[in-house]
Protein backbone atom coordinates (compact mmCIF):
# COMPACT_ATOMS: atom_id res chain seq x y z
CA UNK A 1 0.00 0.00 0.00
CA UNK A 2 1.19 3.55 -0.78
CA UNK A 3 1.94 5.47 1.85
CA UNK A 4 0.22 8.40 -0.02
CA UNK A 5 -2.45 8.08 -1.67
CA UNK A 6 -4.76 10.10 -4.04
CA UNK A 7 -8.25 8.78 -5.80
CA UNK A 8 -10.41 10.65 -8.09
CA UNK A 9 -9.49 14.16 -6.64
CA UNK A 10 -11.19 17.01 -8.06
CA UNK A 11 -11.72 20.63 -7.49
CA UNK A 12 -13.99 23.12 -8.87
CA UNK A 13 -14.46 27.00 -8.38
CA UNK A 14 -17.83 28.09 -9.48
CA UNK A 15 -17.94 26.20 -13.07
CA UNK A 16 -14.32 25.86 -13.38
CA UNK A 17 -12.86 22.72 -12.78
CA UNK A 18 -9.00 22.83 -11.81
CA UNK A 19 -8.96 19.94 -10.63
CA UNK A 20 -9.75 16.39 -12.94
CA UNK A 21 -9.88 13.09 -11.77
CA UNK A 22 -6.77 12.84 -10.24
CA UNK A 23 -5.06 10.19 -9.15
CA UNK A 24 -1.56 9.58 -7.52
CA UNK A 25 0.27 7.12 -5.17
CA UNK A 26 3.40 7.67 -3.61
CA UNK A 27 5.80 5.64 -1.58
CA UNK A 28 7.00 6.87 1.68
CA UNK A 29 9.96 8.19 1.41
CA UNK A 30 9.98 9.00 -2.12
CA UNK A 31 10.72 12.91 -3.55
CA UNK A 32 7.50 13.68 -6.25
CA UNK A 33 7.12 16.68 -8.18
CA UNK A 34 3.85 18.36 -9.84
CA UNK A 35 5.16 20.12 -13.08
CA UNK A 36 3.56 22.09 -15.19
CA UNK A 37 2.13 25.59 -16.23
CA UNK A 38 0.63 28.52 -14.28
CA UNK A 39 -3.13 27.24 -14.09
CA UNK A 40 -2.32 23.54 -14.64
CA UNK A 41 -3.89 22.97 -11.11
CA UNK A 42 -0.74 21.84 -9.68
CA UNK A 43 -1.04 24.34 -6.27
CA UNK A 44 -4.57 23.67 -5.77
CA UNK A 45 -3.72 19.86 -5.82
CA UNK A 46 -0.79 20.38 -3.74
CA UNK A 47 -3.34 22.61 -1.44
CA UNK A 48 -5.88 20.00 -1.21
CA UNK A 49 -3.57 17.64 0.43
CA UNK A 50 -2.35 20.25 2.89
CA UNK A 51 -5.90 21.05 3.80
CA UNK A 52 -6.20 24.22 3.12
CA UNK A 53 -8.78 23.38 0.25
CA UNK A 54 -11.26 20.74 0.65
CA UNK A 55 -11.66 18.75 -2.40
CA UNK A 56 -15.10 18.59 -4.59
CA UNK A 57 -14.67 14.97 -4.79
CA UNK A 58 -12.69 12.11 -4.50
CA UNK A 59 -9.72 10.92 -1.55
CA UNK A 60 -6.49 11.36 -0.12
CA UNK A 61 -5.19 9.22 1.99
CA UNK A 62 -1.64 9.37 4.54
CA UNK A 63 -0.38 5.94 6.12
CA UNK A 64 -3.92 4.35 5.36
CA UNK A 65 -6.11 7.45 6.83
CA UNK A 66 -8.45 9.43 4.99
CA UNK A 67 -7.58 13.03 5.68
CA UNK A 68 -10.35 14.66 3.39
CA UNK A 69 -12.03 15.47 6.43
CA UNK A 70 -9.41 16.34 8.81
CA UNK A 71 -7.97 19.98 9.62
CA UNK A 72 -4.65 21.15 8.49
CA UNK A 73 -3.23 21.24 11.91
CA UNK A 74 -4.00 17.85 12.24
CA UNK A 75 -2.98 15.81 9.56
CA UNK A 76 0.49 16.13 10.37
CA UNK A 77 2.04 17.66 7.36
CA UNK A 78 5.32 19.74 6.93
CA UNK A 79 4.49 23.01 4.67
CA UNK A 80 7.02 25.43 3.18
CA UNK A 81 5.38 28.35 0.98
CA UNK A 82 7.10 30.83 -2.06
CA UNK A 83 6.61 33.59 0.36
CA UNK A 84 8.64 31.62 3.31
CA UNK A 85 5.59 33.04 5.38
CA UNK A 86 7.83 33.43 8.79
CA UNK A 87 6.68 35.33 11.63
CA UNK A 88 8.63 38.67 11.41
CA UNK A 89 8.27 39.69 15.20
CA UNK A 90 9.87 36.28 16.08
CA UNK A 91 13.58 35.42 15.72
CA UNK A 92 14.88 32.34 13.74
CA UNK A 93 14.62 30.05 16.97
CA UNK A 94 11.31 31.46 17.98
CA UNK A 95 10.27 30.64 14.20
CA UNK A 96 12.03 27.11 14.14
CA UNK A 97 10.34 25.80 17.73
CA UNK A 98 6.82 27.42 16.88
CA UNK A 99 5.29 24.20 15.91
CA UNK A 100 6.76 22.55 18.73
CA UNK A 101 5.48 24.61 21.13
CA UNK A 102 2.35 24.45 19.91
CA UNK A 103 2.77 20.99 20.35
CA UNK A 104 3.73 21.52 23.91
CA UNK A 105 6.70 20.03 23.58
CA UNK A 106 9.17 20.16 26.85
CA UNK A 107 11.66 22.64 26.81
CA UNK A 108 14.76 19.73 26.49
CA UNK A 109 12.93 18.41 23.52
CA UNK A 110 12.40 22.07 21.88
CA UNK A 111 16.42 22.87 22.38
CA UNK A 112 18.04 19.76 21.24
CA UNK A 113 15.85 19.95 18.05
CA UNK A 114 16.12 23.60 17.44
CA UNK A 115 20.13 22.68 17.57
CA UNK A 116 19.79 19.76 15.12
CA UNK A 117 17.44 21.61 12.49
CA UNK A 118 19.72 24.92 12.58
CA UNK A 119 22.86 22.51 12.18
CA UNK A 120 21.06 20.65 9.50
CA UNK A 121 19.95 24.29 7.47
CA UNK A 122 23.91 25.30 7.91
CA UNK A 123 22.68 28.12 10.27
CA UNK A 124 23.71 27.33 13.58
CA UNK A 125 24.98 30.75 15.19
CA UNK A 126 21.57 32.49 13.82
CA UNK A 127 19.13 31.74 16.35
CA UNK A 128 18.94 35.05 17.43
CA UNK A 129 18.25 37.42 14.53
CA UNK A 130 15.00 38.36 13.34
CA UNK A 131 13.71 37.20 9.32
CA UNK A 132 14.49 41.01 8.50
CA UNK A 133 18.57 40.29 9.17
CA UNK A 134 18.68 37.39 6.35
CA UNK A 135 18.91 37.04 3.11
CA UNK A 136 16.18 35.21 1.00
CA UNK A 137 18.21 31.75 0.66
CA UNK A 138 18.75 32.33 4.49
CA UNK A 139 14.96 32.59 5.29
CA UNK A 140 13.75 29.98 3.15
CA UNK A 141 16.10 27.53 5.15
CA UNK A 142 14.45 28.42 7.89
CA UNK A 143 11.06 28.11 6.74
CA UNK A 144 12.62 24.46 5.58
CA UNK A 145 13.51 24.25 9.56
CA UNK A 146 10.16 25.38 10.43
CA UNK A 147 8.36 22.56 8.45
CA UNK A 148 10.82 19.85 9.27
CA UNK A 149 10.99 20.18 13.61
CA UNK A 150 7.82 18.53 14.94
CA UNK A 151 8.68 15.68 12.28
CA UNK A 152 6.04 15.59 10.01
CA UNK A 153 4.87 12.78 8.09
CA UNK A 154 5.25 14.56 4.80
CA UNK A 155 6.52 17.56 3.28
CA UNK A 156 5.15 19.94 1.04
CA UNK A 157 7.00 22.55 -0.71
CA UNK A 158 4.70 25.04 -3.28
CA UNK A 159 7.25 26.72 -5.49
CA UNK A 160 10.02 27.38 -2.62
CA UNK A 161 12.60 28.68 -4.62
CA UNK A 162 10.77 30.85 -7.59
CA UNK A 163 11.21 33.83 -5.99
CA UNK A 164 15.13 33.78 -5.28
CA UNK A 165 18.02 33.81 -7.65
CA UNK A 166 19.36 31.67 -10.57
CA UNK A 167 22.88 30.72 -8.25
CA UNK A 168 20.65 30.51 -5.17
CA UNK A 169 18.38 28.15 -6.48
CA UNK A 170 20.51 25.33 -7.98
CA UNK A 171 22.04 25.55 -4.33
CA UNK A 172 19.22 25.44 -2.42
CA UNK A 173 17.63 22.54 -4.85
CA UNK A 174 20.75 20.36 -4.07
CA UNK A 175 20.38 21.60 0.08
CA UNK A 176 16.70 20.49 0.07
CA UNK A 177 16.98 17.13 -2.04
CA UNK A 178 19.86 16.23 0.49
CA UNK A 179 17.98 16.78 3.55
CA UNK A 180 15.04 15.10 2.23
CA UNK A 181 17.28 11.72 1.22
CA UNK A 182 18.77 12.01 4.69
CA UNK A 183 15.49 12.23 6.75
CA UNK A 184 13.49 9.74 4.40
CA UNK A 185 10.67 11.77 4.59
CA UNK A 186 7.82 11.98 1.31
CA UNK A 187 7.84 14.79 0.17
CA UNK A 188 5.82 16.45 -2.38
CA UNK A 189 7.54 19.68 -4.57
CA UNK A 190 5.44 22.24 -6.70
CA UNK A 191 6.96 23.63 -9.57
CA UNK A 192 6.80 25.79 -13.01
CA UNK A 193 10.79 24.64 -13.38
CA UNK A 194 11.61 21.53 -15.73
CA UNK A 195 15.33 21.67 -14.38
CA UNK A 196 14.29 21.30 -10.42
CA UNK A 197 12.19 18.70 -11.31
CA UNK A 198 14.80 16.45 -13.42
CA UNK A 199 17.36 17.48 -10.99
CA UNK A 200 15.23 16.51 -7.75
CA UNK A 201 12.78 13.89 -7.98
CA UNK A 202 12.37 10.57 -7.98
CA UNK A 203 8.85 10.52 -9.76
CA UNK A 204 7.63 13.65 -11.84
CA UNK A 205 3.91 14.12 -12.92
CA UNK A 206 3.71 16.12 -15.65
CA UNK A 207 -0.10 18.48 -15.32
CA UNK A 208 -2.21 20.26 -17.94
CA UNK A 209 -5.60 21.15 -17.23
CA UNK A 210 -6.17 19.57 -14.02
CA UNK A 211 -5.01 16.13 -14.78
CA UNK A 212 -1.78 14.16 -14.64
CA UNK A 213 -0.60 13.88 -18.85
CA UNK A 214 2.03 11.85 -17.48
CA UNK A 215 3.44 10.08 -14.23
CA UNK A 216 6.92 8.43 -14.50
CA UNK A 217 10.90 8.99 -13.44
CA UNK A 218 12.25 12.56 -14.92
CA UNK A 219 14.60 9.91 -17.29
CA UNK A 220 11.31 8.72 -18.65
CA UNK A 221 9.48 11.70 -18.67
CA UNK A 222 11.66 13.39 -20.85
CA UNK A 223 13.26 10.79 -23.13
CA UNK A 224 9.75 8.80 -23.88
CA UNK A 225 7.08 11.62 -23.31
CA UNK A 226 3.30 9.68 -23.46
CA UNK A 227 1.39 13.01 -25.06
CA UNK A 228 2.46 16.55 -27.26
CA UNK A 229 1.86 18.20 -24.37
CA UNK A 230 5.09 16.61 -22.22
CA UNK A 231 6.99 16.43 -25.26
CA UNK A 232 6.87 20.06 -25.53
CA UNK A 233 6.98 21.20 -21.99
CA UNK A 234 9.78 19.27 -20.87
CA UNK A 235 13.09 20.14 -22.67
CA UNK A 236 13.71 21.74 -26.44
CA UNK A 237 12.09 19.49 -28.86
CA UNK A 238 12.54 19.47 -32.81
CA UNK A 239 9.45 18.40 -34.55
CA UNK A 240 9.13 17.43 -37.87
CA UNK A 241 5.81 17.18 -39.78
CA UNK A 242 6.08 13.82 -42.26
CA UNK A 243 3.91 11.78 -44.16
CA UNK A 244 3.67 8.10 -43.94
CA UNK A 245 4.70 6.21 -46.77
CA UNK A 246 4.76 2.69 -45.47
CA UNK A 247 3.29 2.28 -41.96
CA UNK A 248 4.39 -1.88 -41.64
CA UNK A 249 7.87 -1.08 -42.19
CA UNK A 250 7.74 2.69 -40.68
CA UNK A 251 8.88 4.54 -43.62
CA UNK A 252 7.68 7.83 -43.78
CA UNK A 253 8.59 11.27 -46.38
CA UNK A 254 10.06 14.26 -44.85
CA UNK A 255 10.82 17.02 -47.42
CA UNK A 256 11.30 14.19 -50.05
CA UNK A 257 13.76 12.06 -47.94
CA UNK A 258 12.18 8.70 -46.88
CA UNK A 259 13.21 8.08 -43.31
CA UNK A 260 12.89 4.36 -41.88
CA UNK A 261 11.79 4.34 -38.49
CA UNK A 262 12.90 0.49 -38.12
CA UNK A 263 9.13 0.20 -35.75
CA UNK A 264 5.02 -0.19 -37.41
CA UNK A 265 3.57 2.78 -37.16
CA UNK A 266 -0.36 2.75 -36.29
CA UNK A 267 -1.03 5.11 -38.25
CA UNK A 268 -2.29 4.69 -42.08
CA UNK A 269 -0.25 5.49 -45.28
CA UNK A 270 -0.52 8.95 -46.48
CA UNK A 271 -1.13 10.16 -43.17
CA UNK A 272 0.46 13.01 -41.87
CA UNK A 273 2.25 12.81 -38.39
CA UNK A 274 4.54 14.79 -36.38
CA UNK A 275 8.74 13.30 -35.83
CA UNK A 276 10.05 14.74 -32.43
CA UNK A 277 13.99 14.74 -31.27
CA UNK A 278 16.07 16.19 -28.90
CA UNK A 279 18.85 18.67 -30.39
CA UNK A 280 21.35 16.29 -28.41
CA UNK A 281 20.00 13.01 -30.24
CA UNK A 282 21.52 14.72 -33.39
CA UNK A 283 25.33 14.45 -34.51
CA UNK A 284 26.84 15.89 -37.85
CA UNK A 285 28.18 12.96 -40.52
CA UNK A 286 26.84 9.63 -41.09
CA UNK A 287 26.25 7.53 -38.16
CA UNK A 288 26.34 3.72 -38.84
CA UNK A 289 22.76 1.99 -38.21
CA UNK A 290 21.30 5.55 -37.88
CA UNK A 291 18.87 7.64 -40.30
CA UNK A 292 20.77 10.40 -42.50
CA UNK A 293 18.76 13.77 -43.15
CA UNK A 294 20.07 16.30 -45.32
CA UNK A 295 19.78 20.14 -44.69
CA UNK A 296 21.44 23.67 -44.86
CA UNK A 297 22.80 25.47 -41.87
CA UNK A 298 20.55 28.67 -41.33
CA UNK A 299 22.02 29.69 -37.88
CA UNK A 300 25.14 29.26 -36.05
CA UNK A 301 25.20 30.08 -31.90
CA UNK A 302 28.13 29.74 -29.71
CA UNK A 303 26.87 29.03 -25.93
CA UNK A 304 30.25 28.29 -24.84
CA UNK A 305 30.20 24.48 -23.80
CA UNK A 306 27.90 24.15 -26.81
CA UNK A 307 27.21 25.00 -30.45
CA UNK A 308 23.78 25.09 -31.44
CA UNK A 309 23.22 24.72 -34.95
CA UNK A 310 19.85 25.93 -36.76
CA UNK A 311 19.26 23.71 -39.64
CA UNK A 312 16.46 23.97 -42.51
CA UNK A 313 14.96 20.82 -43.52
CA UNK A 314 12.28 21.14 -46.45
CA UNK A 315 10.21 24.03 -44.75
CA UNK A 316 11.26 23.14 -40.99
CA UNK A 317 13.93 24.20 -38.89
CA UNK A 318 15.73 22.14 -36.47
CA UNK A 319 18.23 22.66 -33.62
CA UNK A 320 21.39 20.72 -33.04
CA UNK A 321 23.48 20.67 -30.49
CA UNK A 322 27.47 19.89 -30.85
CA UNK A 323 30.32 20.24 -28.21
CA UNK A 324 32.71 23.03 -28.50
CA UNK A 325 35.98 21.64 -29.15
CA UNK A 326 39.32 23.47 -28.98
CA UNK A 327 40.99 24.04 -32.54
CA UNK A 328 37.72 23.01 -34.20
CA UNK A 329 36.36 25.50 -36.72
CA UNK A 330 32.80 26.76 -36.48
CA UNK A 331 30.44 25.32 -39.08
CA UNK A 332 29.32 27.60 -41.85
CA UNK A 333 25.89 29.44 -42.16
CA UNK A 334 24.39 28.78 -45.53
CA UNK A 335 26.24 25.40 -46.14
CA UNK A 336 24.85 22.11 -46.49
CA UNK A 337 25.32 18.94 -44.31
CA UNK A 338 24.28 15.68 -43.21
CA UNK A 339 22.96 14.77 -39.38
CA UNK A 340 22.41 11.17 -38.44
CA UNK A 341 19.87 10.20 -35.70
CA UNK A 342 19.17 6.74 -33.85
CA UNK A 343 16.03 5.89 -35.06
CA UNK A 344 15.08 4.92 -31.55
CA UNK A 345 15.82 8.87 -30.56
CA UNK A 346 12.75 9.37 -32.59
CA UNK A 347 8.98 9.56 -31.44
CA UNK A 348 6.42 9.81 -33.55
CA UNK A 349 3.86 12.49 -31.61
CA UNK A 350 0.54 10.82 -30.74
CA UNK A 351 1.29 6.96 -32.25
Amino acid sequence: MAFLEIENLQKTFGDLRVVRDFNLNVEQGEFISFLGPSGCGKTTTLRMVAGFETPTAGSIRIGGKDVVNVKPNQRNIGMVFQSYALFPNLTVAQNVTFGLKVAGRDKATIDTRLKEMLTMIGLPDLGERYPFQLSGGQQQRVALARALAPAPQVLLLDEPLSALDAQIRVSLRSEIRAIQQKLGITTVYVTHDQEEALSMSDRIVVMHRGIADQIGTPVEIYNHPATRFVANFVGTLNQIEATVADPERGVVEVAGQSLALERKLSHPKGASVALAFRPQALHMGKGEGEIPVRGRISEVQFLGAVIRLKVDVGEASISLDAFNRAGAELPVTGSELTLSIAPSDILVLGD
